[in-house]
C-alpha cells in the first residue's frame, strides 16, 4: 500500500452544523484535514491504498456516504502556466518560453480560455510533453490521467430512464 494526496472538493452539507466534521469522519474520511472555503468543503486526504485511482475512488464513495457532493478532484487537470511551472519544476518564464514555441516543437495548445489573457491547458497532455522531454516521470502522467478521468467522470450528466429506455 502507498499513500496518495489529493483534495476533494464538496458541497451540499452544512458546514455550520454541530456533526460536521463527525459525519466525515464516520463515514471512512478519518484520513482526510476537513475545511471549507469559498463555498467549498475541501478534504485533504492522505489516503493509503494499493493506486492513486483506487485512493481516490474511495474518497468518493466516503465522501458521498457522509451525504456531501463531490464536485471534483484536485490537483485539477485545467493548468496556467503558472500552474504548470509550478508542478514541473519549472521556471515560470522556461514554461512560457515552451508555450511560445521559442523551447521546442508542439508544446499543446491551450484548451480553456483561449481567447483570454490566462488560457489554461490540459495538465496530462502538457505532462506528457515533458514526459517526452525527460521533464517528468511516466508516473506523474499517470497521476494526471486518473485525476482527469474521475474530474470528467463527475462532470459527465447523469443519465436519463426516458433516454434508456428509448434505446433499448
Amino acid at each position: 500500500m502507498e499513500k496518495f494526496e489529493f483534495s476533494v472538493i464538496a458541497s451540499g452539507v452544512d458546514h455550520e452544523a454541530d456533526d460536521f466534521e463527525d459525519r466525515f469522519f464516520e463515514a471512512g474520511c478519518d484520513d482526510a484535514t476537513i475545511g471549507f472555503s469559498r463555498g467549498s468543503v475541501i478534504l485533504h486526504f492522505a489516503r493509503e491504498a494499493a493506486s492513486l485511482n483506487d485512493a481516490i475512488q474511495s474518497a468518493i464513495e466516503n465522501v458521498r456516504a457522509a451525504g456531501a457532493h463531490v464536485d471534483r478532484i484536485e490537483p485539477d487537470h485545467l493548468v496556467s502556466l503558472s500552474e504548470i511551472a509550478a508542478r514541473s519544476g519549472l521556471t515560470r518564464a522556461a514554461a512560457t518560453n515552451y508555450a511560445k514555441g521559442e523551447r521546442g516543437k508542439g508544446f499543446p495548445h491551450p484548451v480553456a480560455r483561449v481567447t483570454s489573457e490566462s488560457p489554461l491547458w490540459d495538465w496530462v497532455q502538457v505532462a506528457e510533453w515533458l514526459a517526452d522531454r525527460g521533464k517528468l516521470r511516466a508516473r506523474e502522467v499517470e497521476a494526471a490521467r486518473v485525476v482527469r478521468d474521475h474530474n470528467l467522470a463527475l462532470e459527465a450528466p447523469a443519465p436519463r430512464a426516458d433516454a434508456a429506455r428509448r434505446f433499448a
